[in-house]
């Protein structure tokens, strides 16, 4: 056969296969994207004590890991013990997680989405995401080295919430966040924050809630405090009002650390004195006094 009827014989691509493969890869990033947010959720019931829960997200994670291919699931898993996050996005072509910028090739790669890649520095899985913005505003002064003021700010205390339910009070601390600089879009935070307490609501029954938003990339860890005396209907699951409320913002890079600042504040607001302390509380700086006085020992 001439090399000419070779050509004409060969099988050519099919173009209409190249949108199957993109939609085929997009669908198994969200569904590792889904696991590795059931995972966080599950490591962050056990920070606050929250057990009761545990079960019924080990059947959503075992469900959704039966659904994966078992090598991938596996390593995924243990990629995700090991370092917090095992899917992170990328950010401005570099990774998320290690901060390793792309080579240009793998960056266009990761965009096509014909195939799951990974990061060659960390491992994580890497993905093109939209993600929601934050900021590091300009330091005045010394940057604190220890404590709670690492990562908030007298801008961003709230002692006299305003709204009365749970809608309205993200709104108020995610607009807070937006004037005061620490991020650029207080609607996505209040849209994602409301998607992650559909997975699993974060009030405790002690008048707590812990609403956070990872993925936030471009700031640092950043957390505002909220205080609402008469207290609100924050989720069903609890019997209580919540009157407390640590709103937290969490960069793909920051995600061990979260968890560090979580069993912290759980540790320390567990008790009714501390507690009574943040409640007492009548402008921005008492609130900031009492929060990093009273987070002094667990957030060292």
């Amino acid at each position: 056969m001439s090399a000419e009827a070779r050509e004409s014989a060969a099988p050519t691509p099919d173009a209409s296969s190249t949108p199957r493969v993109f939609f085929s890869m997009k669908r198994l990033i969200n569904q590792l994207v889904q696991l590795q947010e059931l995972l966080e959720t599950r490591a962050q019931q056990l920070t606050i004590g929250a057990h009761d829960r545990l079960a019924e997200l080990d059947t959503a994670i075992g469900a959704l890991t039966r659904d994966l291919d078992p090598a991938l699931a596996s390593t995924f898993v243990k990629m995700h013990q090991r370092l917090h996050t095992a899917i992170v996005p990328v950010i401005h072509s570099a990774c998320a997680g290690c901060g390793m910028a792309l080579p240009i090739s793998q960056a266009h790669a990761v965009r096509a989405a014909t195939e799951v890649h990974r990061c060659s520095n960390c491992g994580r899985f890497i993905y093109v995401a939209e993600t929601v913005a934050g900021k590091r505003p300009a330091a005045a002064g010394r940057v604190p080295k220890a404590g709670v003021a690492r990562f908030s700010s007298p801008q961003l205390m709230l002692p006299n919430l305003k709204s009365e339910d749970r809608e309205g009070a993200l709104a108020e601390i995610c607009g807070r966040m937006e004037s005061a600089g620490f991020a650029e879009s207080a609607a996505a935070l209040v849209e994602r924050a409301l998607q992650r307490e559909s997975i699993m609501p974060t009030a405790l029954e002690n008048g707590i809630a812990f609403p956070h938003v990872r993925g936030v990339e471009g700031g640092g860890l950043t957390l505002a405090l909220a205080v609402r005396r008469k207290g609100i209907r924050f989720s069903s699951a609890t019997r209580g009002l919540t009157r407390i409320l640590f709103f937290v913002v969490i960069p793909s890079a920051a995600s061990a650390f979260y968890l560090k600042l979580l069993a912290g504040l759980a540790q320390t607001f567990e008790k009714a004195e501390a507690r009574e302390k943040l409640m007492a509380a009548e402008t921005p700086e008492e609130l900031w006094k009492a929060l990093c006085q009273t987070t002094r020992r667990a957030i060292p």
